[in-house]
């Protein structure tokens, strides 16, 4: 039997561990989490805090005694003390204080990544949480329910803050969200998009402080106010979404890393170490719509990232397509969507681009259920390969995104997507529809 040993159990840790569990019957998996808990979709905690759901529950996608069935061997509630990577060799000790060693063949990391902690005054007041595993959910879940919780500032308006911000005002209290960039999730779309949703905020009563930073907290023991580069408010609560750093504790001194800490993994997943295999949010990724190598932590990556490195540590060379970082979020009814780079985010990398703007009802004016759309498609300037696309609309428009995903894997180009065949019917889209007409206006 070959030994492989998984340490983490969310996506990226569960996708390898299945993939070597359902295809390689010589594979001696052991998996080994400092939780007491796997599969907790964290994405899904801004909808059952804000009540969109009934109950937590369905958020954990499988169980410790699945993977027992399987053969695996299961150590939650372990921490993982150090690695000796030359004699292949796990030191662990379990909460009851037991120490043990386990050996492997092959070792995958999918240790995720760890909240950014403001170092500011004030961080350890009791009630500033963070929103990244069950445990913190429960915490605020928990808090937000108590009449002496008015108030709410949440720190950092990407994805994460934004939901939690509208999770909370969903339950009556107070919402703040401050973010040093000017302006909600940009890292993921261009103004013409967050200013629409940055106008939903605040329409549904949250609070917007951009382009404002915080410098401490207040308080005795629990915290009182926040303090600010631009003033001070009375608060509550604060939930911490700054973001993510990979949790590159365990191999940062033997491991080869990226610019940002990141394992840096070939296509295969492995590492600079043969026998190590990194997958999820410690790990880089490659990235088609910038041609190299980068980062993106997303739950999606993790699943596939965790999939290729199953096969190629069961024995099955497989290497990975790259990702485009397809996302999307939907606030108070206003659904966006984007993959690969915004016209900003491609400027930074020092891309020259173009781009092409549509807006039209999806579907013909005759129809009565039917909404707005509108499109942005980012193209290269001097080869016209599709880099990036967005969309918002207050219908469910999410699925056109994968097509775009596509576009930027196959190096497609603005022209060729031109005179694509798209289907029309009037109960889904129109005839000369948004997509085609975007195309048709490029430059």
């Amino acid at each position: 039997m070959k030994r492989t040993i998984i340490i983490g159990s969310n996506h990226a840790g569960i996708a390898a561990a299945n993939t070597l569990l359902d295809n390689y019957p010589d594979q001696e998996v052991t998996m080994i989490d400092q939780n007491s808990n796997l599969s907790y979709l964290g994405c899904g905690t801004a909808l059952w805090v804000g009540r969109q759901i009934e109950s937590y529950e369905q958020l954990f996608y499988t169980t410790k005694e699945q993977f027992e069935e399987k053969g695996a061997k299961v150590y939650l509630e372990t921490a993982v003390e150090r690695i000796d990577f030359y004699a292949k060799k796990v030191f662990c000790k379990a909460t009851n204080g037991t120490h043990f060693c386990k050996e492997y063949d092959q070792l995958i990391l999918a240790t995720g990544s760890i909240p950014i902690t403001p170092q500011i005054p004030g961080n350890t007041l009791e009630n500033i949480h963070f929103l990244k595993k069950f445990q913190d959910g429960q915490a605020v879940d928990q808090l937000v329910g108590l009449p002496s919780i008015r108030k709410v500032a949440v720190i950092g308006a990407g994805y994460i803050g934004v939901e939690i911000a509208e999770a909370i005002k969903r339950r009556g209290k107070e919402v703040l969200l401050f973010d040093g960039a000017t302006r909600s999730l940009s890292s993921y779309y261009d103004p013409a998009f967050t200013d629409e949703m940055d106008l939903n905020l605040s329409n549904n009563g949250v609070e917007l402080h951009f382009d404002e930073i915080a410098t401490a907290y207040k308080g005795s023991k629990k915290v009182g106010a926040i303090v600010t580069n631009k003033g001070e408010y009375a608060v509550d609560l604060v939930i911490n979404a700054i973001g993510f750093l990979p949790n590159n504790g365990l191999g940062k001194k033997h491991l080869e890393l990226f610019a940002n800490g990141a394992y840096l993994v070939d296509e295969y997943q492995q590492t600079s170490d043969p026998s190590v295999y990194a997958v999820g949010d410690c790990a880089t990724l490659y990235s088609n719509a910038l041609g190299k190598t980068t980062y993106i932590a997303l739950a999606t990556n993790a699943v596939r990232s965790g999939i290729v490195a199953g096969h190629n540590v069961g024995g099955t060379a497989l290497a990975s397509t790259g990702v485009q970082g397809s996302n999307g979020i939907s606030i108070f009814g206003l659904n966006m969507v984007s993959t690969g780079l915004s016209v900003e985010a491609a400027q930074k990398h020092h891309m020259e681009v173009l781009y092409t703007d549509y807006t039209d009802l999806q579907k013909p004016a005759f129809m009565t259920e039917n909404a707005s759309v509108t499109i942005r498609i980012v193209y290269e300037k001097s080869t016209r390969r599709i880099v990036g696309a967005q969309m918002s609309s207050r219908t469910d428009i999410s699925m056109a995104i994968h097509m775009f995903s596509l576009a930027i894997q196959k190096r497609m180009t603005i022209d060729e997507l031109k005179l694509l065949d798209l289907f029309f019917l009037p109960h889904f889209n129109q005839p000369y529809n948004y997509i085609t007409m975007a195309a048709l206006k490029a430059e």
